[in-house]
């Protein structure tokens, strides 16, 4: 039985039948690029007093995507802001991105063009190609995207174990907005159902395809930040993560996290609670850190780190109380 695979590309030849060699050079049309090379791509020199970055996501089908909500074009576009955001919470800047499709024999070759597309659209304007990869068959389409990039100077990188008593919590970015589209895109089922309504639909493609604005990680750094790491797994989850390593308390401002408009008007529709989308939601890619300074422009302040002590009961709380939620995405 053929797979389903949303109506994309329906009718078009399938890998299996324009083989390996024509997949690749419909991706190659896709996602063009000088330095793509025969066997492997050569990249420039990083400049002196520089560091590489390295950083890799996998995304399998139907558990990290699905084609009745994304377009192949979201899904591209997705693995690569997942992985710059990683590169973006160590300060460095996104150099390359590689890309390795597993595919199904019966994959349209036009879904595989529209991957690469949106990972080459998504990579331009941080002046970033996809240089290369690899294509293989499977019983399962997966994606797995490789970047690179450079940590120039001699600054340290941005760890999350770098939050000191008195730091600001700084972020850039919004927060819950993805969740949101999840659980619009859950509570009706397909994209198709999801009522044609502005914010609403917003919402779904915040969750389909977050959006990552160029340089604020490199900004940040530039800045004196400290600690920084990216909101993929909940606000809560991932701020534990930096209170932990750090042995510190995160407290949040709960007046800066007050759900925006578009949130309240999803969770009127549903029937839901949003702060359960700003609290655990995860997948904005929002940069979130601590800094001893004044926020770096397109920062904004969300609390604050104070010393850990010995009755403590939780390393983030709101308003100096425990979290109304604290769950957070999970990957095993």
């Amino acid at each position: 039985m053929a797979t389903n695979y949303g109506g994309h590309s329906a009718g078009g030849p399938t890998v299996s039948e324009v083989g390996e060699a024509a997949t690749i050079s419909a991706i190659l049309r896709a996602a063009p690029s000088d330095i793509n090379g025969d066997d492997a791509a050569v990249l420039e020199s990083a400049p002196p007093n520089s560091r590489t970055v390295a950083t890799t996501d996998v995304l399998v089908d139907g558990e990290h995507f699905r084609f009745d909500w994304s377009t192949p074009f979201e899904v591209g576009a997705k693995a690569v802001t997942q992985n710059f955001a990683d590169i973006q919470a160590m300060g460095g800047r996104p150099t390359a991105v590689l890309m390795s499709l597993s595919v199904p024999p019966d994959l349209p070759v036009g879904i595989a063009e529209g991957i690469a597309r949106g990972m080459a659209t998504t990579a331009a304007p941080w002046g970033v190609e996809l240089v290369g990869g690899d294509v293989v068959t499977s019983r399962q389409l997966i994606v797995s995207v490789t970047a690179l990039g450079v940590l120039s100077g001699p600054d340290p990188a941005l760890t999350v174990d770098a939050a000191r008593p008195g730091h600001l919590v700084v972020a850039s970015g919004v927060v819950g907005h993805s969740a949101a589209g999840l659980a619009l895109l859950t509570r009706y089922g397909s994209r198709a159902a999801v009522p044609d309504q502005p914010i609403l639909q917003d919402l779904v493609t915040r969750h389909c395809a977050p959006q990552l604005i160029v340089g604020r990680g490199s900004v940040g750094r530039a800045a004196g930040m400290s600690a920084l790491t990216d909101n993929s797994d909940g606000l809560i989850h991932d701020l534990t993560t930096v209170a932990r390593r750090s042995g510190v308390v995160v407290d949040l401002d709960g007046d800066a996290l007050t759900p925006d408009a578009q949130l309240y008007y999803a969770a009127e529709v549903l029937g839901v609670d949003p702060w359960e989308w700003v609290l655990t939601g995860g997948e904005d890619h929002t940069l979130v850190g601590t800094t001893s300074q004044q926020p770096p422009a397109g920062y904004r302040v969300l609390g604050e780190v104070r010393e850990a002590r010995s009755d403590d009961a939780w390393p983030v709380t709101v308003d100096g109380q425990r979290p109304l939620y604290a769950a957070g995405w999970d990957s095993l």
